[in-house]
């Protein structure tokens, strides 16, 4: 890692105008947990022409200046798992401006629409009210000057409705069982750029012979209806499952759950729900490196790969551990 953040530093000497060079350092940066000039370098990932998250936009980036009577358009960019990361750091907003507008995608409309703070929610793609300026969920740690010991952690900060907790509650029936909600593969785009985030269900079949647990999919996407391995018992209710409130209302009554690196793992965390996360070598910035937990999410576990490619170490201890849970109920 030192020679990577060396090699990085000498690479934005010679081409400082490349954004994708300053990007990659700024994941680098943020998984040693180098914060303060992590997100500085993040904020070149909107200068890249070369990606799809960059917006344009008329109104003025917020840069955290006061903002008087104006109008702040906050919207989410990237994945639902970013969107659900972030949106922490919309309630801190709160008394700031004049007014909030939250933009996001359609699939999270339902679960944002009771954060404090928000005047007004906006399914992406639908048109815009009035605003002065803007600011991306992603830029908000750096607004906020987020360090590792200030991490905006206090969880639940997202929840299921009451109506769609009772919902699935009379369908949940786990008989006295350990109730496991699975996530087994990520999203389209993920599957296109990242393809160690995406495995199939037939990896987790050794967990199918704990004896005391019932195990529900919360699998989204065409993998929902991967071939059960022999012996695992798993509850589909893909079919019902229309955006991720309901998928909150699925979660809301498990007692686990178990997830790769998706939009689901964050749901979880978000919701303060016990939840597993199968980590990939190597990882994604926000895990860090070398930590069985997460500073973002105080209920979460990270199962990390001691090497690359090896999923059947990380199911086999999560296998043990999922055991004693079990034992005790």
């Amino acid at each position: 890692m030192d020679e990577a953040l060396e090699a990085y530093r000498r690479a934005v000497e010679i081409k400082p105008d490349s954004a994708p060079l300053h990007w990659n350092l700024a994941f680098l940066l943020l998984s040693l947990g180098r914060f303060a000039e992590g997100w500085e370098e993040f904020e070149w990932r909107l200068k890249d022409e070369t990606k799809s998250l960059r917006r344009e936009f008329a109104q003025p980036k917020w840069n955290g200046e006061d903002l008087g009577g104006k109008r702040l358009l906050v919207y989410a960019e990237g994945g639902y798992g970013d969107a659900i990361q972030f949106v922490r750091y919309v309630p801190l907003l709160r008394g700031r401006a004049k007014k909030i507008v939250l933009e996001c995608p359609p699939r999270v409309v339902r679960l944002f629409s009771d954060i404090p703070g928000v005047d007004e929610i906006v399914e992406r793609g639908k048109t815009l009210p009035e605003f002065d300026c803007r600011i991306s969920l992603l830029s908000l740690p750096r607004i906020f000057r987020t360090e590792l010991n200030s991490i905006p952690n206090s969880v639940p900060y997202l929840k299921a409705s009451a109506i769609d907790e009772l919902n699935w509650k009379g369908r949940v029936q786990g008989g006295g069982r350990l109730k496991v909600g699975l996530a087994w593969a990520g999203s389209a785009r993920e599957r296109e750029s990242d393809d160690v985030r995406t495995r199939g269900l037939s990896i987790l079949g050794p967990l199918g012979r704990t004896p005391g647990v019932r195990f529900y999919s919360l699998q989204m996407g065409p993998e929902a209806s991967e071939a059960r391995p022999a012996g695992m018992d798993v509850v589909d209710f893909s079919g019902d499952q229309r955006d991720f409130a309901d998928t909150a209302g699925l979660i809301a009554n498990l007692d686990l759950v178990i997830s790769v690196d998706t939009s689901l793992a964050h749901l979880a965390g978000a919701m303060a729900k016990r939840v597993w996360v199968m980590v990939p070598n190597p990882a994604d910035f926000r895990w860090l490196l070398d930590r069985a937990d997460s500073p973002w999410y105080p209920t979460m576990r990270l199962f990390r790969q001691r090497r690359r490619g090896d999923w059947d170490g990380v199911v086999a201890e999560m296998g043990i551990a999922l055991g004693e849970l079990a034992e005790v109920g």
